[in-house]
């Protein structure tokens, strides 16, 4: 972007549905989801993990199968479908938000590695709503006869994205700081 606000040859426009991170967070999005969707089939299909129970992979983790008809933590849990329609429906809405908000304002490669982690995982969980009634959590961390809650691959890129974008935050705060002193 050139002083007078018009885009120079090296800067795309900005627009609603694409901008100059786009790119990078689509290619992010798409990896993350690809990543949780094959690991949820190979865990499901191939390693079978939902007829055997819980299995010990290490002294701080286990593999075990829960279908998660909530939010986080179980919270607001139902079965029903239209319940799943609905979650789901809103973890679209949010990418989309997301998706928006990166076009418009992202600034950062940063960012849009977060916000394509987010989006990612966020979309992996709602084809799981969809598919499964449910999300499809597999991985257990435990240590000292305390039990984390049951997470996938989506969840761990959300909380992945959600770290980089307040880190992100904290780094544009200082710079901001510093032009002003």
């Amino acid at each position: 972007m050139t002083t007078s606000g018009v885009p120079d040859a090296k800067t795309p426009p900005s627009g609603w549905f694409w901008g100059p991170y786009s790119a990078l967070a689509a290619k992010v999005a798409l990896v993350t989801l690809l990543l949780d969707q094959a690991n949820k089939l190979w865990m499901l299909f191939v390693f079978g993990i939902e007829g055997r129970g819980r299995v010990t992979v290490a002294p701080f983790l286990d593999f075990v199968y829960v279908l998660n008809t909530g939010v986080s933590y179980s919270m607001f849990d139902s079965s029903s479908y239209s319940w799943q329609l609905g979650l789901a429906g809103f973890a679209l809405a949010a990418s989309l938000t997301l998706w928006i908000w990166l076009c418009r304002d992202g600034q950062s490669r940063l960012m849009a590695w977060g916000l394509g982690l987010i989006i990612g995982g966020a979309i992996g969980n709602a084809i799981d709503r969809l598919w499964l009634g449910g999300v499809a959590d597999f991985y257990s961390l435990h240590a000292f006869g305390f039990y984390w809650y049951v997470f996938n691959i989506a969840d761990v890129a959300i909380v992945a994205g959600v770290a980089a974008l307040l880190y992100d935050s904290f780094i544009a705060s200082r710079k901001d700081a510093a032009k002003t002193s």
